[in-house]
């Protein structure tokens, strides 16, 4: 009878970790975990006392910090398969899930299914062949160098991405491997991942180029197994059902998706929502069930795509996704710099990455080219930003996959404050005060078409009194309301002083905050 490991990978929430675990291993099944190194020691020793006594259960031989599209998540996977594959001698096959994953049949179900075929189960498709990019860059995520992380150090990789570009320098894929591309979700049989290990301590040469490609998820275990394996014993299929919307994001399964879930032909799903407790109550129940019969209809990816495509036309009967997504999550933290000047919140935001993982956004709901990851067009424009704004910033929390964000707002976003404040999710304030002298004010008004290059100066000089007093006002009425978790750092304060501020609203040392704090002319016009 087939014996699966699973091989866990997680960043958040250890007692839903423990929970999956003591439920994946109760029919004889076993899980190595990997824990992000990212979210610490303390939810790490959490999940180690929790599982303590579990003999089916273990951990990745090292700890990593892992980034999204970057080769650390490959990296974090080997190491919790190495593990598995020897604690657990009696396991058959080794499964790829997350903290999101749930199973949608029973183990009894499961344990046949792998039975009936000594098969491998992963997505791989021919790389430059097969149309499974649909978006973005594709034949340079191979022929050139990635260093950097996309999401947390966008500048860094786009510059070396056109400076390679610009000098030529390609380079060649080694010359016996046909690259593949596919889900990260997959179902291997031991001999094959034994395989695999023994590959990577031999092919120096092929981890060296894989560790420097982008998103290598998608690609390095699809193109192991074919070059490894018959082509006959693989099946190029997931046996995780996940769908994505139109705004290229994974579509969050909440508690009435539970007869949908278990009727398709697949033994997982993700992403589940933290929040759908009957569904994951439901389908912990069935895991442990016997003899429960199936009818496999899977019609759900069709199914989700009829529905939207209704809800285009005004014909849907389901809600749009602003209207259900009216929370960021319970779970998450919404950290907010208020700044008049763009600048000065720019310069401090560029130096809070240098020195932190947490993804940070400049003036989203103010400047219309602001960077911004592509999720189907609702990004362009600063209308639908505003209107959507909660569903708009919790696809970014998606998007990042994070549980922390860093938004920049003008000192005229009072209402976008309240509201971000109304929310379940935790919130924190950063106000920045700077000096207003009359050269900054008359700019200013240029800027927002107060004034003009021919406005005469007697007009300038009455208007610029004005102008300092509204900005007052802005920064009066977000005093006055008297949120919660309100920091304030200020001009006319020593770095030193600065610092505490800035350590208290990002939970770091003060050491790391000084470091932000002493940046370089970060109030100079």
């Amino acid at each position: 009878m087939a014996r699966i490991a699973f091989i866990l990978l997680c960043h958040k929430d250890p007692e839903a970790i423990i929970d999956q675990a003591r439920r994946l291993t109760a029919a004889g099944d076993f899980i190595s975990i990997h824990f992000d190194a990212r979210s610490g020691r303390a939810p790490f020793e959490q999940i180690r006392a929790g599982l303590k006594g579990n003999p089916n259960v273990a951990y990745a031989t090292r700890r990593i910090k892992c980034g999204w599209g970057a080769w650390s998540l490959v990296q974090a996977s080997l190491y919790a398969v190495e593990a598995a594959e020897k604690a657990f001698p009696r396991a058959t096959h080794f499964y790829m899930v997350s903290g999101d994953c749930m199973s949608v049949k029973t183990a009894e179900y499961m344990h046949d299914y792998l039975d009936q075929e000594d098969v491998d189960y992963v997505e791989s498709f021919d790389f430059f062949e097969s149309e499974w990019i649909k978006t973005g860059i594709k034949e340079e995520r191979l022929i050139y160098r990635h260093w950097f992380n996309e999401r947390t150090q966008k500048w860094r990789f786009y510059q070396s991405f056109w400076l390679q570009r610009r000098l030529g320098l390609q380079r060649e894929i080694p010359a016996d491997i046909q690259v593949q591309i596919g889900s990260q979700w997959w179902c291997l049989r031991r001999r094959t991942v034994e395989w695999i290990l023994e590959f990577t301590r031999k092919r120096k040469d092929v981890m060296k180029f894989f560790r420097t490609t982008w998103i290598p998820d998608e690609t390095f275990f699809q193109t192991l197994v074919r070059h490894l394996v018959p082509e006959s014993e693989i099946r190029a299929r997931t046996l995780t059902f996940l769908m994505f919307t139109d705004y290229g994001m994974p579509v969050v399964l909440y508690n009435d998706h539970y007869d949908l879930l278990v009727t398709q032909d697949f033994l997982f799903a993700r992403k589940i929502s933290p929040e759908a407790t009957i569904l994951k109550k439901r389908l912990g129940d069935l895991f442990a069930a016997k003899g429960v019969e199936f009818q496999i209809s899977g019609e759900g990816r069709s199914l989700y795509k009829f529905l939207t495509g209704r809800g285009r036309d005004g014909r849907r009967f389901a809600q749009r996704f602003w209207e259900t997504e009216s929370s960021l999550g319970r779970d998450r933290e919404l950290l907010m710099i208020v700044c008049k000047k763009w600048h000065v919140a720019k310069r401090l935001i560029a130096e809070i990455k240098e020195h932190s993982d947490v993804p940070c956004i400049e003036y989203l709901f103010n400047e219309e080219s602001t960077p911004l990851p592509d999720l189907g067009g609702i990004e362009k424009s600063l209308e639908k930003r505003t209107r959507h704004r909660r569903a708009w910033v919790r696809m970014l929390f998606d998007y990042y996959e994070t549980d922390r964000m860093v938004v920049c707002l003008d000192s005229d976003g009072l209402e976008l404050i309240k509201d971000f404040y109304s929310d379940r999710s935790g919130t924190r304030l950063l106000e920045i005060e700077c000096e207003f002298t009359d050269d900054y004010l008359e700019g200013h008004a240029k800027r927002v078409g107060l004034a003009g290059d021919q406005t005469p100066q007697d007009a300038l000089e009455r208007l610029l009194p004005t102008l300092k007093s509204d900005i007052n006002h802005e920064y009066d009425g977000i005093r006055d309301a008297e949120f919660e978790n309100h920091e304030r750092i200020s001009q006319s304060k020593t770095p030193e002083e600065n610092a505490g501020p800035i350590s208290r609203f990002l939970k770091i040392s003060e050491e790391e905050a000084l470091k932000i704090a002493n940046t370089d002319y970060l109030f100079y016009d």
